[in-house]
Order: C-alpha cells, then sequence, then structure tokens
C-alpha cells in the first residue's frame, strides 16, 4: 500500500463561500496569496475557483489568468488545480411552479467552452466532474453527459493537463473508470472522491470504503467530506 500523502487545499468552494464568511477570499490577488499561503504552509496543490468583485462565482478567464501569475511568479511550486464545473448547472422550474422546464438560474455552456481558461494557461490539473447529480434540495442540476465528458477528457489529453476525475457517487466512479479503460485518461488516473454533497454519496466511512474500492491499483486518489 502506498501511504504517501498528499494534501490539496481548495482555496475557495464552488459556492457562494465567501457570501457566507467575509473573510473568505474574492478578489483574484487573495485567491492567490491564500494559495501561496497554503503552499508555504504544506500544501502541494491547491484547488481554485475564481470569484466575481461581489463574492459570486465567476468564470471569466482575466481572473484566472492573474491567479495563475500571481502563484506561478511566487517563491512555491505549488501545483494549481483549477476547476471546470461553472456552465454545468441547470435549474428546473421558477417561483410557484416547479415543474416549468428551464429555471433562471440555469447556467450551461457549450462543454469546450468550459475549459478556455485551461487552454490558455495549462494549469498543471484541471476537474473533470464524471456524471450529474441532483445537487441539494432545490431544483438544480449538476449536469455532465457521457458525450460531453468524452469530449473533455479527449481536450484535456491533447493540452497534456491532468484530469481530476470528480467522483461525487459510485455511477460517476464507474464511469471516470471507463474512461480511462478506453485511454482518455492517462497513467496514473487521479481520482478525488466528493462525499457530504446532497444528494450524492454521503460523507461517512462506508461510502469512501466502498469508492475506493473501485478505484483500480494503479489510481491515485483523494477525498472530502
Amino acid at each position: 500500500m502506498n501511504n504517501n500523502v498528499i494534501i490539496t487545499c481548495a482555496i475557495t468552494g464552488a459556492g457562494d463561500t465567501a457570501g457566507k464568511n467575509p473573510d473568505l477570499p474574492k478578489t483574484p490577488k487573495q485567491i492567490a496569496d491564500s494559495a501561496i499561503d497554503a503552499a508555504k504552509a504544506g500544501a502541494a496543490i491547491v484547488h481554485m475557483h475564481v470569484r466575481e468583485p461581489d463574492g459570486k462565482p465567476s468564470r471569466k478567464l482575466e481572473y484566472y489568468k492573474e491567479v495563475a501569475d500571481r502563484v506561478r511568479s511566487s517563491d512555491t511550486d505549488v501545483v494549481i488545480n483549477f476547476t471546470t464545473g461553472m456552465g454545468g448547472d441547470f435549474e428546473v422550474g421558477e417561483g410557484k411552479d416547479p415543474l416549468n422546464p428551464v429555471g433562471p438560474n440555469t447556467d450551461m455552456i457549450h462543454a469546450l467552452d468550459r475549459l478556455e481558461h485551461i487552454e490558455e494557461l495549462l494549469p498543471e490539473i484541471c476537474t473533470l466532474d464524471c456524471g450529474s447529480l441532483n445537487f441539494g434540495d432545490t431544483n438544480m442540476l449538476f449536469v455532465h453527459t457521457p458525450i460531453q465528458l468524452r469530449a473533455a477528457a479527449k481536450k484535456m489529453q491533447e493540452l497534456g493537463v491532468k484530469p481530476e476525475m470528480e467522483a461525487f457517487e459510485m455511477g460517476h466512479l464507474w464511469f471516470a473508470n471507463q474512461l480511462y479503460k478506453e485511454g482518455l485518461i492517462d497513467d496514473p488516473p487521479l481520482y478525488q472522491i466528493c462525499l457530504g454533497i446532497p444528494w450524492g454519496a454521503p460523507a461517512d466511512t462506508n461510502a469512501m470504503k466502498a469508492m475506493a474500492e473501485m478505484i483500480p491499483k494503479e489510481g491515485i486518489w483523494t477525498g472530502f467530506g
């Protein structure tokens, strides 16, 4: 068994975390400074999203570029891991009629447009969310189809960026393994077991053990919950 431990620091999280805690970083400089501090404290990898000035999630290329430039010009060798999660949110319904087909908070873009900042900035790692999910108790869906995921994995492979395959439940791991079997993921495959996000896998030992046992022996995995 490989007992080496890699610490990844998630600097902001995906949602409106700054709205919950005003001390969390919002500007590109604040995000980069937090990443550099984390690296100096022992983190080997920093996972980063970017924010609008009001703290809401963003996917603006200029924000990602400033973060990448600041981290890379620091006196650290930390590995940059950028999200590709923005642009896959589908809301069903709105207001008093939750059965309407499309709600106002839908944020869906072309699957490869979600990789614009990856293609431009070439981080060492970026996320690849390996399936769809009922996201919380709202009408929000986190959407990633097999066709979209194969196209994204192929693009990441062409760019030489390592996908961190995100699995929120066991079906996502099943598909992540399929991508690996199809040769769309280079060795060694990198997995992230994502626990405690309603309504994926619960944050408990049994769920983590069950999901970890699905990962091939040559795989590297991390987890949060």
